[in-house]
């Protein structure tokens, strides 16, 4: 898996999804932070990607974080999607609304 941007790569296998893959790749190692890691279930939206090569397949995800219409342009949660060739991604910034909660739970 290469994250377009960092330059960051990583092997990842068709039953892990990315993150899971991010995370075991360098086992004794640093783990790459190429893509953020939040409630690593679906729901909270921080580990959001565009796909911009590759097969992939996905589990459920929450339609608040990505709507039908992202997810048809390559939108998806890193923490859903599994890879079924290798891939060329994009990390995408956060949505206003959930990086200003994020932030509003730092300040408190």
């Amino acid at each position: 898996m290469t994250v377009i941007g960092s330059g960051d790569e990583f092997g990842c296998g068709e039953a892990q999804h990315l993150l899971e893959g991010m995370r075991n790749f360098r086992l004794g190692l640093p783990m790459i932070d190429a893509i953020p890691i939040g409630c690593r279930g679906g729901g909270c939206g921080i580990c959001r990607i565009r796909v911009l090569e590759g097969e992939y397949e996905t589990s459920k995800m929450s339609r608040k974080h990505v709507p039908e219409e992202d997810e048809a342009r390559g939108i998806a949660l890193a923490c859903r999607v599994y890879p079924r060739s290798a891939l060329s991604i994009e990390v995408l910034s956060l949505p206003d609304k959930i990086q200003s909660r994020i932030n509003k739970g730092r300040e408190s």
